[in-house]
């Protein structure tokens, strides 16, 4: 029986990067693991009609910016963006102490 390999860990490094792009110190390691996870998991349920295929999580300096590329861009930013500020509230009180900013593609 052959050996399995994840796609997407074999290709890193090679024509794909890594979903989240930051670094830490071990004390804020997995708090900021435990933060990632709750941040997917909030847009692709409460987005999952808005067709999110990548989010991207990059931190620095108490910031945190989320890309989101999605096949309904239209739907996920809503009438004058008012979708993306609802979004960028509720994520701002998930994460405590950090300036959340968001980019759709």
């Amino acid at each position: 029986m052959g050996q399995k390999v994840n796609p997407h860990g074999f290709r890193v490094g090679v024509n794909k990067d890594w979903d989240a792009q930051w670094f830490a110190d071990k004390k804020d390691f997995p708090r900021f693991i435990k933060e990632d996870h709750t941040i997917r998991t909030y847009i692709k349920d409460k987005y999952y009609s808005c067709s999110i295929s990548k989010i991207t999580l990059e931190r620095a300096a108490g910031r945190v910016l989320v890309t989101i590329s999605s096949g309904r861009p239209g739907q996920l930013i809503g009438k004058a963006g008012d979708e993306i500020q609802n979004m960028k509230l509720a994520l701002e009180k998930l994460i405590v102490g950090s300036v959340v900013s968001i980019n759709v593609l």
